[in-house]
């Protein structure tokens, strides 16, 4: 009867290494989730910052154009008025 205690005991000893095992690589898992989904959300941050930049340059160039456009009608009316 003993011995079948002591087997038992082992066993429980067993098993309850294997889940704290299996805990701690669950806490390891969560660990480099958690790693993932930063370096995620810094990558969207960058990429909204970035199209901000782009919106911003497209804007200027816009204007640029609308500028040269303009440029270009007054020399063209000055050729054709000489």
């Amino acid at each position: 009867m003993a011995t079948s205690i002591a087997a038992a005991v082992e066993e429980q000893g067993a098993a309850t290494q294997e889940i704290v095992r299996n805990v701690s690589q669950a806490s390891t898992g969560t660990g480099a989730v958690t790693v993932n989904i930063a370096g995620v959300a810094g990558a969207a941050e960058e990429t909204g910052a970035a199209a901000s930049q782009v919106l911003a340059a497209a804007s200027e160039l816009s204007r640029q154009s609308e500028h040269l456009a303009a440029e270009v009608g007054r020399f063209l009316a000055g050729v054709r008025a000489a």
